[in-house]
């Protein structure tokens, strides 16, 4: 009897203890118990990682103490963390990636590849002009260590001539365009052309249109800039030389009129045509017409003339010194940029539009340029869509539309 009342004790004390462990497990799964599918797998492996890392070592003879509460608090915050948001828009790898490709965009490749981009950019031809649409970055004339439309010229005649050996074509550039501007370039096929166009550039019968993105809206909205402009040296801890306005008339003393002041020998002769084309949210799209042809006299004339700076003009955005363009942050959100980004910016100069007169019972010569990716972007981005005519398009409307060519 005595026997059989000491086995059922042991049995007893068993039951108990397997009871408890039942109840020790269950408070230990009670924190995943409302996790469902792979989730719930990856969270309880990290929590007995977590639990295992403050564990003692093995050598100290304490055994690891796994708390339910711990590991609860423990998911609670993994998910917080997984919840939070990622870095902001402005700050997207690809979009600055993209602004430094535009920024050295055909600078460095062999000059055959050059020679047949500009192959593909051409937009009119006949026998006496070539018009091609130039790209940003490339400069007209010779320019050390990189590429240049002038040295590729001879190849690209050759590839229009049908590529024949003894071909005696050749083109010559007639009108410059700036290293980091875009648009129409007029090449001539001889020397007799290129001093007739010269010519008819001396006697302002060329007309050339630019469009640009400005910092600001000019007021008024249409006018005439008609201010020389001299070259001078900025002083400061990097010293350089900048085109500025040399002004022949200022204020007088009693700010009721103006007074005419002595022109500087140095300065030459500035004369700007300009018309907002759009304008919203502190930028516009405005048309620029230069009557004389002065060293960057459009930016000058833009930036300080009319205190809106071309975007992405790093040069003339600041008067005494050399920085990036500085953006206001509402224009630097739409952009999807921070301020750290803008040196990478492209200018904004585009030549829209070459007219030149009718030559022997000729019609005139009407070439427009499309605009590039970049300047397309911009302007989806600041929400400056413009129609030139009833028959364009808005540049949300052809940005993914393939350039037709003449």
């Amino acid at each position: 009897m005595s026997m059989l009342c000491s086995s059922a004790m042991v049995v007893l004390r068993k039951i108990l203890h397997v009871s408890k462990s039942i109840s020790s497990f269950r408070s230990f799964e009670a924190p995943f118990s409302r996790l469902r599918g792979p989730e719930s797998r990856d969270a309880l492996t990290r929590s007995q990682s977590s639990a295992a890392g403050r564990a003692p070592a093995p050598h100290s003879g304490d055994k690891p103490r796994l708390r339910a509460i711990d590991l609860a608090h423990e998911v609670r915050q993994e998910k917080a963390e997984t919840g939070r948001p990622g870095p902001a828009a402005s700050a997207r790898p690809g979009r600055v990636a993209e602004l430094k490709r535009f920024s050295q965009q055909l600078q460095n490749v062999h000059p055959n590849v050059l020679a047949k981009q500009l192959r593909r950019s051409v937009l009119y031809a006949d026998e006496d002009v070539v018009v091609i649409s130039k790209p940003h970055g490339v400069p007209v004339r010779e320019d050390a260590g990189a590429n240049s439309i002038s040295s590729v010229l001879p190849v690209l005649s050759k590839m229009m001539s049908g590529m024949k050996v003894r071909s005696e074509s050749q083109l010559l550039p007639c009108l410059g365009l700036e290293k980091d501007s875009t648009g129409a370039l007029l090449l001539a096929r001889n020397e007799d052309v290129v001093e007739h166009i010269l010519s008819l550039r001396r006697n302002n019968q060329v007309q050339r249109k630019y469009w640009v993105v400005a910092v600001g809206v000019p007021v008024p909205s249409e006018g005439l800039v008609d201010i020389p402009i001299i070259e001078r040296e900025v002083a400061g801890s990097q010293p350089h030389f900048k085109m500025d306005l040399s002004p022949l008339f200022r204020m007088s003393d009693a700010g009721d009129g103006l007074i005419r002041v002595r022109g500087q020998r140095q300065a030459h002769p500035a004369v700007t045509k300009y018309r907002v084309l759009e304008s919203g949210g502190g930028c516009s799209l405005v048309e620029l017409q230069p009557f004389t042809e002065v060293k960057h006299q459009m930016r000058v004339h833009m930036a300080i003339a009319l205190d809106c700076p071309i975007l992405g003009d790093h040069k003339y955005s600041h008067r005494n010194k050399l920085a990036p363009q500085k953006l206001p942050e509402h224009m630097l959100k739409k952009l999807g940029l921070e301020q750290s980004q803008i040196r990478y910016l492209p200018l904004h100069l585009h030549a829209r539009q070459l007219i030149l007169p009718a030559r022997s019972g000729q019609a005139d010569i009407r070439v427009s340029c499309p605009l590039p990716k970049y300047f397309l972007q911009t302007l989806n981005r600041l929400r400056l869509n413009f129609r030139e005519d009833k028959g364009d398009k808005s540049p949300s409307e052809i940005q993914e539309t393939p350039v037709q060519k003449r």
